[in-house]
């Protein structure tokens, strides 16, 4: 015992609280507490490394290990024939890693030059905080090589692929496009792009700290690509190619703001060829404008104007109001309902219902018209497809315009019956008339091809309306009607003319839309063509002096292209001249 200042100081052996004895039980409870610690710990260990190493061997794996995406090729597409309209091209993508790509100004100005760009640009491009960005794109193969030979650092490549389409301009809107990331923009492109988009595949390799490939170990961890599918559409190359050049020869010579052209196979209701004017190159797309990508065939809209009267006059066959010989006073060439006037081109008298088809005559159309109630020259409409969209899957397909038949005057019905007031676009007309094409069904348009022609669409008519309808519309071709021109040695040809001023700001300009819708041979129709000239301007207008001849020309080439045998004379007949003295009047 020591003392400090009076105060007793004991040892630390000593002290009170080290001369208790604790519980054994507290002793064996902690020890065997570490040791179940150490039990888990080691359990735990064997677990992770031994009977499950995924997550560990994953999160050690991505330290080095990359998964590199391998394109797949995108799907063709190809014409009836299988003649090639869009196929990919193997190219490469260079890209860079920001982080590890520092180059110095030198190396910057040589990546440049073999990439055919800006230095300031590319050096704008690495200066950034992305971990990842394209460099270009799309570049061909041998120049993918020449980079390849710089061996920058953080600079790599991915094999990708282009678009290519061999017919260019001539199948732009029909075909379409795609952007630099494989997507369908436009066309069948757009409209097929699920099919024709392929499932991209992948590969591991090791690469370094500086984003450099060491070595490929693929076979660890490899998915295959899997390529699209060939779509295979209805069109014929050689019927597009009439087309497009007869369509772009009309334009020229009307000097033309627009127009399109389309053929249908009235046997299956194929596309077999979709024109439009102005058109573009889809291999070269830097200087594109709203007016070249619009498929006006599809998406714009005008007054049939002419082409429309041979559905009154069959509707009013089909009710029992008319038939083809019943008489039609024309005369004096007006019609006065309410405050409005209609007028023929050319006053006629008494004309039959027959040829109030072949003269074309708006008085004659407009009288049929009021023998019809609106509800069911409505219907008439709806079943034949205007005012619906052609349901296609074609990007921008418009539906027309026809207002409800509550709200119609007996004005608004009398234009409608010639086709003013009314609204469709060129494929809607196109199909329409495979009613008269064919006995009374509506055929179902296809884009891709039909291996067997359809027996029957949606009646609309009658097989006996049909086919008078069939005989009236052969008259508007022959001598004596608006359209000869329409003409074809050797073949038999049914069509309507027509001629409708254009909407400007809500009212009429002196503007025109010139149009013609046919089909032949009489005997036996095979292709249905409607052609639309926008706005002609070289001092002819009328329908049977501007479309007329395009029609004739596209028909007769296609029908001796598809070898269909002749129905008629080889010799054209010829429209009469007047007597000299009633040419002067």
């Amino acid at each position: 015992m020591m003392r400090f200042k009076g105060k007793v100081a004991h040892k630390f052996a000593e002290n009170p609280l080290l001369q208790m004895r604790l519980p054994t039980w507290r002793s064996r409870l902690l020890g065997l507490l570490i040791i179940g610690s150490f039990v888990v710990l080691i359990g735990r260990a064997f677990y992770l490394q031994v009977l499950n190493n995924d997550f560990l061997q994953e999160k050690g794996e991505s330290r080095y290990r990359r998964d590199i995406e391998i394109s797949a090729s995108r799907g063709r597409i190809a014409d009836r024939h299988g003649d090639v309209l869009a196929i990919s091209t193997p190219m490469k993508s260079v890209w860079a890693v920001p982080q590890v790509a520092r180059l110095t100004p030198e190396q910057v100005v040589q990546l440049a030059s073999v990439l055919e760009m800006n230095p300031r640009q590319l050096a704008q491009k690495l200066d950034t905080e992305k971990t990842f960005v394209f460099l270009r794109r799309q570049i061909p193969p041998a120049v993918a090589e020449r980079v390849a030979e710089l061996k920058l650092p953080g600079i790599g490549q991915d094999k990708e692929y282009r678009r290519f389409y061999p017919t260019g301009e001539m199948t732009a809107h029909m075909v379409g496009f795609t952007g630099v990331d494989d997507r369908g923009l436009e066309g069948v492109e757009l409209a097929f792009h699920g099919q024709l988009l392929g499932q991209p595949g992948s590969r591991s390799v090791i690469k370094d700290r500086r984003g450099q490939i060491v070595e490929d170990v693929g076979s660890i961890k490899l998915k295959q690509p899997q390529d699209g599918k060939e779509v295979r559409l209805a069109l014929d190359s050689k019927i597009q190619y009439l087309a497009y050049s007869h369509l772009k020869q009309a334009i020229s010579e009307h000097n033309a703001k627009a127009g399109g052209v389309v053929v249908i196979d009235a046997r299956t209701g194929e596309i077999v060829a979709l024109a439009n004017w102005p058109t573009y190159n889809p291999n070269n797309r830097d200087s594109l404008s709203g007016a070249q990508l619009r498929n006006r065939a599809l998406t714009d809209t005008f007054e049939p104007g002419s082409t429309l009267k041979p559905f009154t006059i069959a509707l009013g066959m089909e009710s029992g109001k008319v038939r083809s010989e019943t008489i039609i006073n024309c005369a004096p060439g007006r019609l006065t309902i309410g405050n409005a006037t209609i007028s023929d081109a050319h006053p006629h008298g008494a004309l039959s219902v027959a040829q109030v088809i072949q003269k074309s005559s708006n008085v004659g159309a407009a009288k049929i018209a009021a023998m019809l109630p609106s509800q069911t020259m409505w219907q008439m409409f709806d079943d034949v497809g205007f005012g619906q969209a052609p349901r296609l899957g074609f990007p921008g397909e418009v539906t027309g315009r026809v207002r409800p038949w509550k709200t119609w005057k007996p004005i608004e019905q009398a234009t409608m019956s010639y086709g003013h007031g009314i609204s469709v676009s060129l494929i809607q007309l196109a199909r329409a008339y495979s009613v008269f094409a064919r006995d009374g069904d509506l055929v179902p348009l296809s884009l891709t091809r039909v291996d067997a022609p359809v027996t029957s669409g949606a009646t609309v008519f009658s097989a006996r309306t049909a086919r008078e309808v069939r005989m009236m519309l052969e008259m508007a071709v022959q001598p004596g009607g608006t359209a000869p021109k329409a003409q074809i040695p050797g073949y038999r040809v049914a069509g309507k003319t027509g001629t409708a001023h254009k909407l400007e700001g809500g009212r009429y300009a002196n503007k025109y839309v010139s149009s013609f819708v046919g089909f032949a041979p009489v005997s036996d129709p095979r292709l249905i063509i409607a052609v639309m000239i926008d706005e002609p301007s070289a001092g002819k207008h009328y329908g049977g002096a501007v479309a007329a001849p395009v029609f004739a020309s596209v028909m007769g080439s296609s029908l001796r292209t598809l070898g269909i045998p002749p129905d008629a004379p080889l010799v054209v007949a010829e429209t009469p001249k007047a007597p000299l003295a009633k040419a002067r009047l």
